[in-house]
């Protein structure tokens, strides 16, 4: 998994309408944050972005499939991340849309985390 600096900048430039994206190295290729939150990442010169059920069927649709971090083990599970199609990342408002939706993706993800669980409500309860 890798990115070369020239591709992470065109990504990074491409979404600067859209948010102040901040990258972080990450085995070989990159995460991207916008507002703190982890909404998408380059590996092998892809960009892919967070998706659910939310937003998961503009991919599909458009015949795209999820990130595979081992693609050579197809038995692993895929992650919540799906190529964005090279038009859409060409296309400034297009792609402003797209990651809209990503960061919602994360920012919904996180909120779930952030929640406690029921069990450990009911436990300080006792």
């Amino acid at each position: 998994m890798s990115v070369s600096a020239d591709y992470l900048a065109y990504v990074i430039d491409q979404l600067a309408p859209f948010a102040k994206v901040i990258s972080r190295r990450m085995f070989g290729g990159a995460g991207l944050y916008a507002d703190g939150l982890f909404f998408a990442l380059i590996a092998e010169e892809e960009l892919y972005f967070k998706v659910d059920d939310s937003n998961r069927e503009d991919y599909v649709a458009r015949g795209y499939r999820p990130f595979r971090p081992f693609p050579d083990k197809p038995e692993m599970p895929s992650m919540n991340y799906y190529q964005v199609p090279a038009e859409v990342l060409e296309d400034p408002d297009e792609l402003k849309q797209w990651a809209r939706k990503a960061l919602a993706v994360a920012a919904a993800a996180a909120a779930a985390k952030s929640k406690p669980k029921r069990t450990a409500q009911r436990a300080s309860r006792k």
